[in-house]
C-alpha cells in the first residue's frame, strides 16, 4: 500500500470512530449533569432574571398522560422536572428511560407519595435511598438532581435530600390539576398565575390527567409568543 492511500484508509477509520467517540462522550455528558452541591432550601424559583419559568410534573411516571406529555414537551422543545413515585417507576420503567433520553430531569419524590413531615431523618434516608435505587433499576447511573415532599410536608427532609445530593424543590405557583376543575380554568390559573422565576407544580400521574396535558398544549405557545423562556428550577438556595 502507497503511503497516501495508507492516510486515506487510516482517515477513513478515524472519522466513524471520532464520531461515535463523541456521541458516547455527549451520552455521558448528558447523564451525568452539572454535578452542583445541593443544600437545605427549599428552591421555588429558576434563580434567573426576566420571563423565565420552570414546569415541574408530579406523581408520575404515567402510561397516559406522561407520554403525551413528553410528545407535548418535545414537540415544543421544552425541558421540564419530572417527580416520580418510585412504585410508579416500577410500573412504567421504560418512561423514565424516555423521560431522560430526552433531556428532562428526574425528581424524586419518595416510594408512594408518603407524607414524612413527622419522620425520623434516618427513616426519611431509608425510603429516600429506595426510590432512588428504583430510579436506577430502570436508568443506570442517571442524576436524580432533585426531591420533593409529598404535600409539601418538609419536616427533617430537605436536609437529608440535600446530604444526598438532591435539592429540595418547593414551587411558586400550584393550580389545583388534582381537582380537574376543567382545562380553560387550568388555562387561566397558569396564565394569571406564572410570575417571572417561577416554578410551576402540575401533575401527569395519580389520577387522570388529560386536563393538564390540554391546558400544557395551550399555555406553552401563548406564553413563548409573550417572550417567556422555559427553563429548571435553581440547583441550590
Amino acid at each position: 500500500m502507497t503511503p497516501g492511500r495508507h492516510r486515506r484508509t487510516t482517515q477513513r477509520l478515524l472519522v466513524p470512530l471520532l464520531v461515535l467517540g463523541l456521541s458516547l462522550g455527549s451520552a455521558t455528558i448528558a447523564q451525568a449533569g452539572p454535578g452542583e452541591a445541593a443544600d437545605a432550601t427549599v428552591v421555588d424559583s429558576t434563580g434567573q432574571p426576566g420571563r423565565t419559568v420552570a414546569l415541574t410534573f408530579d406523581d408520575g411516571p404515567n402510561a397516559g398522560e406522561t407520554s403525551r406529555m413528553l410528545d407535548l414537551l418535545g414537540e415544543h422543545r421544552v425541558k421540564a422536572v419530572f417527580c416520580l413515585w418510585g412504585q410508579h417507576v416500577r410500573e412504567n420503567p421504560e418512561l423514565v428511560r424516555r423521560i431522560v433520553a430526552e433531556g428532562h430531569v428526574l425528581c424524586n419524590h419518595t416510594m408512594r407519595h408518603e407524607n414524612m413531615s413527622t419522620w425520623s431523618p434516618a427513616d426519611i434516608r431509608a425510603n429516600l435511598r429506595a426510590t432512588n435505587e428504583v430510579i436506577h433499576e430502570a436508568v443506570p447511573g442517571a442524576e436524580i438532581r432533585y426531591f420533593r415532599a409529598p404535600y409539601g410536608a418538609w419536616g427533617e427532609t430537605p436536609s437529608v435530600a440535600a446530604d444526598m445530593g438532591m435539592q429540595p424543590l418547593g414551587w411558586s405557583l400550584s393550580v389545583a390539576d388534582w381537582n380537574r376543575p376543567g382545562t380553560d380554568v387550568l388555562v387561566r390559573r397558569l396564565m394569571d398565575g406564572i410570575s417571572p422565576g417561577g416554578v410551576v407544580l402540575l401533575h401527569d400521574g395519580g389520577g387522570d390527567r388529560g386536563q393538564t396535558v390540554r391546558a400544557v398544549s395551550r399555555v406553552v405557545p401563548r406564553l413563548r409568543a409573550e417572550g417567556w423562556r422555559f427553563t429548571l428550577p435553581a440547583r441550590s438556595g
